[in-house]
């Protein structure tokens, strides 16, 4: 009983686990039984016992929080082996429990199968889920533990599922393929169709976010499923059609058919099929996209065809125009709600561009025929045993101009309700089709004017049909300027101006050439004796030119004082041409007063004709005979130089030739006043100014014989 206190310690059993403890413990004791007799010998230092007593304290502390750290360090080295034990045991444990559920896994499916040819949608799918559930703690428990190979077995055990998976999103997608007729029809079933959609949505991402194992099949994305279909249902419905009759008619129903089931279903996915769905499903938004980038492709894919003109407009016109009216997407039923504007164009600027192009050459074509038909028609009108037709004030025209200014017309306005880039285009290509048509026509009318001179009596009325041109050529050029679609700029193109002034030089020419061959056997009796003694040659001549004039009548204004002006300087040409290329030399200076006389009674007579054609004496050429007359009658050839050089002045066309035989007329002309005039001649050469008529440089004279020279000799 009177164990002693080191039996007690030799007697611990902590002390025979820790023997370190023992040792440190009795030298703790010698040391603090030594600092203890040096304090009790030495009085002084028990006033810092206070002190000591602290810092021991603090110290012992210490070593009491150190050994407290290593005893549980220690401790836990042992407890870490039961907690790895713990969780296998509980691992165990849940499998055990989910064990009755693993069995029954093929039942399950089965009823799952049961429900599904049910249409139970809903409760298909949480069975479903809960299959999926189950074999996806498996996988993940097995996952984690590095299982690969009981993983395939567990895999293979649920393989199943898949088939579950297919058959559940098979039925999914052909409810939401007839979406548009269930929602008016059963909206139950598309809304169920959704509610399972989105369950499958969110475990996916939750899977995503938390998940570090992703079961097989997932992510599922059965909403971008959603859309996809939706999109293809839209598309294979109305977009996919058998190929278009090109030539129009079918393509203007296929089109109607088009605006009309386009604007009913979007009505019903405003109206009903946005109420079916999840707000962020945008799905109004997204069918409107769809339908317009279905749309834009389908109408590529129809312009690829070789669509006529009736069928590129039509294809131009609703792609611009109707689809964005009210009869489309811009209907009252889909406003405000169904918005195109901030998509693409439903045709690029440049499809529209080459669609239009298209059009144009088109149009080009059709036009030419027409045109084409128009001339030859015309032209059959000529050889008929009747004038051309008159209109009210009694001017001869036919319907050519009305026909072809028409048919420009309309073409240009029908393609104002397209583009102003489209009437621009066939603006242009109106003017280059006029101006071609109008050379066409120039070029028949040469060839019946070749025809006319191998017989004059063919075409019957020749010279009206020639004054019917003139007449419509001016309303060509009267109407040109209306076909611009700019009523401020409508000045008429160079080029297309220049064809019509070709034309009517033509025609006008070939009137003239009609007058000329009437007058010619008069002028070959110019000069004659019998003419100067008196005969009533230029009466015969006026008598040409005034029925002429009359014909001339039929055509109006502008052209008629044309054709006038042109015919007088053609009568003064041909008495010119006839006084100077079959000249007649005065014998004496009563011959010479004798012509003086003549000529100023012809020149007078065909003056008074023409200025009662309206034809003022400024602006005649006869002129030029009255001073050719004053060049014959001068008295005094020694003036001759200055009277020359004041005709050669007014008339800078003549020639040396012209002046030469002037002076062989008058028969009185020396050689050195002849040498004289030509030499004034020479040192005051004459410039052509502008707007000059010539008048002489169209008359050849013959040339007089040159004298024989002998060299360093007089001429014979």
């Amino acid at each position: 009983m009177g164990m002693s206190a080191g039996d007690e310690r030799a007697a611990s059993p902590r002390d025979e686990e820790w023997p370190e403890a023992e040792k440190a413990e009795k030298l703790a004791r010698g040391a603090a039984l030594k600092w203890a007799s040096g304090v009790f010998y030495r009085p002084e230092k028990l006033e810092g016992l206070g002190h000591y007593r602290r810092r021991e304290t603090q110290r012992n502390n210490s070593i009491q929080s150190r050994l407290k750290s290593t005893v549980q360090s220690y401790l836990e080295g042992g407890l870490q082996q039961m907690r790895k034990l713990m969780e296998e045991h509980v691992q165990l444990a849940s499998v055990v429990q989910v064990l009755p559920q693993i069995f029954s896994v093929h039942e399950v499916f089965s009823h799952i199968l049961q429900l599904l040819h049910g249409q139970h949608l809903l409760e298909a799918h949480v069975e479903l889920m809960m299959v999926e559930q189950l074999r996806d703690d498996i996988l993940s428990q097995l996952h984690l533990r590095g299982l690969s190979g009981a993983q395939a077995t567990v895999l293979s055990y649920f393989s199943g599922l898949q088939d579950l998976n297919e058959s559940l999103a098979k039925q999914l997608w052909d409810i939401v393929g007839s979406s548009l007729r269930l929602v008016r029809e059963d909206p139950v079933l598309f809304v169920t169709a959704v509610r399972i959609i989105e369950r499958e949505e969110k475990i996916d991402d939750t899977l995503l976010l938390e998940a570090t194992f992703l079961p097989p099949g997932r992510p599922k994305g059965w909403r971008q499923k959603f859309y996809q279909v939706l999109q293809d249902t839209i598309t294979g419905g109305h977009f996919r059609a058998p190929r278009l009759d090109a030539e129009g008619p079918g393509l203007a129903k296929h089109l109607a058919a088009l605006q009309k089931d386009i604007v009913c279903e979007l009505c019903v996915v405003k109206d009903l099929m946005v109420q079916c769905v999840p707000a962020h499903y945008n799905i109004l938004s997204v069918c409107t996209a769809t339908y317009h980038q279905a749309l834009s492709s389908h109408l590529q894919e129809i312009l690829r065809e070789d669509l006529d003109k009736q069928g590129l407009f039509l294809l131009l016109e609703w792609a611009l125009r109707v689809y964005h009216s009210p009869e489309m997407m811009g209907h009252p039923d889909l406003l405000p709600e169904v918005d195109v504007s901030a998509l693409d164009p439903l045709m690029s600027s440049e499809l529209v561009d080459q669609t239009e192009r298209r059009y144009v050459m088109k149009v080009k074509a059709s036009v030419f025929e027409w045109m084409q038909r128009t001339l030859d028609v015309e032209f059959k009108e000529w050889f008929r045993e009747e004038e051309p037709e008159t209109d009210h004030e009694g001017f001869f025209q036919s319907a050519l101009p009305a026909i072809v200014m028409q048919m420009l017309n309309e073409n240009i306005q029908v393609a104002s309700l397209i583009t102003d880039s489209l009437q621009q285009k066939i603006y242009n290509m109106a003017l280059e089709e006029l101006e071609a048509f109008l050379g066409r026509l120039r070029e028949a009318l040469v060839q019946c004017g070749k025809e006319h001179q191998q017989d004059r009596a063919v075409p019957k009325y020749y010279i009206s049909h020639l004054l019917a041109v003139l007449n419509n050529n001016l309303a060509l050029s009267n109407a040109v300027s209306s076909l611009h679609p700019d009523t401020a700029s409508r000045e008429v193109p160079g080029s297309l101006q220049a064809a019509l002034d070709r034309m009517q030089k033509k025609a006008t020419q070939l009137l003239l050439e009609e007058l000329l061959l009437d007058l010619q056997p008069l002028c070959l009796q110019l000069p004659s004796r019998k003419w100067l003694s008196g005969s009533q040659l230029v009466g015969s001549m006026c008598e040409v030119i005034d029925k002429y004039a009359k014909d001339f009548s039929r055509v109006r204004k502008p052209v008629f004082t044309l054709l006038v002006a042109e015919s007088e300087l053609l009568v003064a040409n041909q008495y010119l041409r006839a006084l100077l290329q079959r000249k007649m030399v005065c014998k004496s200076r009563e011959e010479r007063g004798q012509l003086c006389h003549r000529l100023l009674q012809d020149a007078t007579q065909l003056q008074e004709l023409f200025c009662g054609l309206g034809l003022d004496r400024g602006q005649q050429s006869l002129e030029a005979v009255f001073a050719l007359r004053e060049l014959i009658c001068l008295k005094d050839p020694a003036l001759l130089s200055l009277e020359v050089l004041g005709f050669v002045t007014k008339y800078p066309d003549v020639s040396d030739e012209h002046i030469s035989t002037l002076l062989d007329i008058r028969g009185d002309v020396s050689k050195e006043v002849r040498h004289v005039v030509l030499e004034m001649m020479a040192q005051h050469p004459q410039a052509l100014p502008e707007g000059y008529r010539p008048i002489f440089s169209t008359i050849l004279v013959p040339v007089p014989e040159l004298p024989f020279c002998l060299r360093k000799g007089k001429c014979a």
